[in-house]
């Protein structure tokens, strides 16, 4: 008869068997040991508010030593990475170390699940750091940012990292929200698209992937970070849902991450109702859940629907949470509660089945496991040359052209002068969870950022398509600083030169060490500091300007737009960020990005984002505010010119259970090579609720060489009309439908109509909800 240990170290038997044989030799505590944390944080981090990695670390400190906390097994290992700046060699040695001292400590040798950030790359010292989020979402490209997530999941691997905290889902639904730029954008389809495809990316490298932030977390009152959210049901199951079904369904994503935010009183850490009935019961999703950083506690101490640490942990586990992360506090007595009769046992073993079902998934339970021989070969290169060409691509296809009037490509003026505090920062390249500026900007020299970055100034420097142009910088302001003596200077060099380059927008940072990044929110959308003054001085020298915005977020720019000669928005393009403008502006590279957020007008009409009904729209005589954007949703312009033309839809009426090809020609009038995203929206012409003007359907970005044509076909699904109810249900109502196309949210050059019909159909759970592209 095989023993316990036989069954559980059995590769060949099914993983729930292997799990029931191990959990039947488990004490209470060793079970508890599998759903807590370990962060190992340097002693001088631990109060000082100033070096917060996460919020408030500072407020939580003097728990038990590493020896302590393992004695009965570990569920992670908390950024052994991400924490402080370590050679990659070292760490990886050190986390073999730390997995080593784990399995040593408890009876069965269960190692634990490392953990790591990864939104814009591999949080570690010396690895490629790729655009943020929000440069994703602008490049309107699936495939390459499924390719990203695969290289920055092969690197984590082998290093030892078996889970990533990405990808944020969150849709944006306040500009002022200071992580913008960890977000996708601020349409549902947009971001499951892109969120699916990381997803898929990053796990199928072997790592498993982690949602961020479940749910409504972007919805928070006035933008602020933690704030409480007031959303409604529709809202929140039309808008904030969507992504995260997306990625539990289509690609079973293994991880999910609570948000800190409560929606109208109910904390999504201790909420069942989003953590089992939503999450699992409806979608099926049968992975962990684990909390965002000290969420748990936050129940006590935050939300104060929790009379102790305990009693929190005893909320949130019988809620569906797993894993307490970044430290076990609130679930440090789960055994002790169990044994007073507090908690049922079922629970706490539901919670670990879960989370061993993952360690013997990645191989951790497997009878050859080894830490390091568990690493492939002696590579530790976490910035290779591939991954340096993948991160030029990301960025090229993420600038956005937002205006033209004959400027660019520069042309080698004689004289150009090169303006304002991105120039020569390569900093503002990077998100606030680029390891960068997470970690290491504490730590290094004023040019030493951990990876070898170049500056847009001396990108452009070195541009063969300036080689004749004689450049002077002048730095003007800083992002933050309120000194504006350097602006009469900037002022000057623009009056000697043919043609201004303004660089202006964000350094990100974490708690307001920054001007974007989490917990760095703003109460209006003018430029940070005093850089709204020093485009309006050079603007006012007459002298033709390009206006380059390097941000994390959209920001106010109609007092500028009409009287700039070019403009181009750029969200954090990571490190290949100067030379890919630089080939942007030179002409090197055609742009074919486009907005995932608007562009406001002015400071004060925002924010608000393109899915709004009607009434939330311009409308003489009902308000004197005009919420229009400047630049609206989708939107970006190129070198040469596409006409999108003869549309076609397959069917003028389908039945509610039905679905219709539309279909369009796209063309390359100019030029040059480029790409354009073809868009399709929809429209209700009637519906019980009230209901977006338009929403986005469909979208393929498509190359084309000058003169080329290719056609553009969208299957839509009658569920891709689908909306809740009045009865709160959710429904395919009859109708009249209309399908635009275009280039943007705004630009819809092709219109036509579809009819719905039958009775309203009532869908359950698994509905469609992509929309596949065919390009002939």
């Amino acid at each position: 008869m095989k023993t316990a240990e036989q069954t559980w170290r059995n590769t060949a038997l099914p993983t729930e068997q292997r799990v029931a044989a191990l959990m039947e030799q488990m004490t209470l505590e060793e079970k508890a040991g599998q759903l807590g944390s370990y962060w190992i944080r340097p002693e001088e981090e631990n109060h000082d508010s100033e070096a917060n990695v996460a919020p408030m670390a500072d407020t939580f400190s003097g728990g038990p030593s590493f020896d302590t906390a393992i004695q009965n097994g570990l569920g992670h290992i908390t950024r052994a990475f991400g924490t402080v700046p370590v050679d990659p060699g070292q760490g990886r040695d050190r986390l073999a170390e730390l997995q080593e001292q784990v399995i040593a400590a408890n009876r069965f040798g269960i190692p634990a699940i490392a953990h790591e950030e990864c939104l814009t790359g591999f949080t570690t010292l010396g690895a490629t750091c790729y655009p943020a989020s929000i440069a994703w979402g602008a490049s309107f490209n699936p495939e390459l940012i499924k390719s990203m997530a695969a290289r920055i999941g092969a690197d984590m691997k082998k290093m030892g990292v078996h889970q990533g905290l990405s990808p944020v889902l969150d849709v944006v639904r306040d500009y002022r929200w200071g992580r913008v730029e960890e977000t996708i954008g601020e349409d549902p389809h947009l971001v499951g698209e892109l969120a699916v495809a990381y997803v898929k990316g990053l796990q199928g490298s072997g790592v498993n992937a982690t949602l961020k932030h479940f749910a409504g977390y972007a919805a928070s009152q006035a933008g602020r970070n933690h704030a409480p959210v007031s959303i409604g049901p529709r809202a929140l199951e039309d808008v904030v849902f969507p992504p995260f079904e997306r990625a539990v369904r289509e690609a079973q994503v293994a991880s999910v991450m609570n948000s800190y935010a409560d929606i109208d009183g109910e904390a999504p850490a201790a909420s069942r109702r989003l953590l089992t009935e939503v999450l699992r019961e409806r979608w099926g999703f049968t992975g962990t859940v684990v909390a965002d950083y000290w969420a748990v506690s936050f129940l006590h101490s935050m939300h104060e629907i929790a009379e102790s640490e305990d009693a929190a942990g005893l909320l949130a586990l019988s809620a569906g949470m797993d894993v307490e992360l970044p430290e076990t506090i609130s679930f440090a007595n789960l055994a002790e509660a169990v044994r007073a009769g507090r908690l049922h046992e079922d629970v706490l073993n539901t919670a670990v089945s879960r989370v061993l079902t993952q360690k013997i998934e990645a191989g951790l339970l497997d009878p050859d496991y080894d830490p390091r021989g568990a690493w492939l070969g002696d590579d530790t290169e976490l910035d290779s040359i591939e991954n340096r060409k993948h991160a030029r691509a990301m960025a090229e296809e993420s600038i956005i052209l937002l205006r033209n009037e004959q400027i660019l490509p520069l042309k080698s003026p004689a004289r150009m002068a090169v303006i304002g505090p991105s120039a020569t920062q390569p900093r503002t390249h990077l998100g606030c969870y680029s390891f960068t500026n997470h970690v290491y900007s504490r730590f290094a020299e004023h040019e030493d950022y951990g990876v070898e970055m170049v500056s847009i100034l001396q990108a452009l420097e070195d541009s063969p398509a300036l080689a004749g142009s004689n450049i002077e910088y002048v730095r003007g302001v800083d992002f933050t600083d309120l000194d504006d003596s350097g602006i009469e200077q900037a002022v000057q060099a623009a009056r000697n030169a043919e043609v201004a380059v303004v660089t202006v927008g964000d350094l990100a940072g974490l708690f307001g060490r920054g001007t974007s990044g989490e917990g760095c929110d703003v109460v209006d959308l003018k430029l940070p500091g005093r850089q709204a003054e020093l485009v309006e001085a050079v603007l006012e020298t007459g002298t033709p300007t390009v206006l380059v915005l390097v941000t994390g977020r959209p920001y106010s720019l109609g007092q500028f737009a009409h009287r700039a000669a070019g403009i181009v928005q750029c969200f954090m393009p990571g490190v290949e960020g100067g030379p890919a403008l630089a080939a942007v502006l030179t002409g090197q590279v055609n742009p074919s990005g486009k907005l995932p957020v608007q562009i406001p007008d002015h400071v004060g009409g925002q924010p608000g984002t393109y899915l709004t009904p009607k009434l939330g729209w311009h409308s003489d005589g009902v308000s004197n505010l005009d919420p229009r954007p400047l630049y609206p949703f989708g939107y970006g312009i190129s070198y040469t010119e596409f006409e999108i033309s003869e549309l076609q839809l397959s069917h003028t009426e389908i039945s509610t259970e039905g679905n219709l090809e539309i279909s369009a020609t796209i063309t390359n009038t100019g030029g040059f090579a480029g790409a354009e995203v073809v868009q399709l929206y929809l429209s209700d012409e009637v519906s019980q609720v009230v209901r977006p003007r338009r929403w986005l359907a469909g979208f393929a970005k498509v190359q084309l060489e000058a003169g080329a044509s290719t056609r553009v076909t969208f299957d839509v699904h009658a569920d891709r009309t689908s909306f809740i109810g009045l009865a709160g249900r959710r429904i395919v109502e009859p109708g009249n439908f209309i399908a635009t196309v275009g280039s943007s949210s705004e630009d819809l050059r092709l219109q036509g109509q579809f009819r719905i019909v039958g009775h309203v159909r009532e869908l359950k759970e698994g509905r469609v909800m992509d929309t596949p592209v065919r390009i002939d």
